[in-house]
């Protein structure tokens, strides 16, 4: 199970109450922990990239390309976890 969460600054929402973020609802508990499931994973390759980026032997081109992909695959990831409302 992940730890709780830090507690919130003052003037900070918790994105978890209805309508703080429009388009995203309420979500249940095991939603919640599996897309923060892939966000510790996301995080943990981020450290791996990290690693990478200061090897001389790596191309930084290529690493950012890859960099930015991985991005796009998380957020399509979490997204098909949360299922936001969209109109595009």
């Amino acid at each position: 199970m992940a730890p709780s969460p830090e507690p919130k600054a003052p003037g900070l929402v918790d994105p978890q109450h209805p309508g703080t973020v429009t388009g995203y609802t309420a979500q249940p508990k095991d939603r919640v922990e599996l897309v923060n499931r892939i966000k510790d994973t996301e995080n943990a390759l981020g450290d791996l990239l990290a690693e990478l980026r200061n090897r001389e032997d790596v191309d930084s081109r290529m690493l950012a390309l890859g960099r930015t992909n991985l991005q796009q695959g998380f957020m399509w990831t979490v997204r098909s976890v949360f299922q936001p409302e969209s109109r595009l």
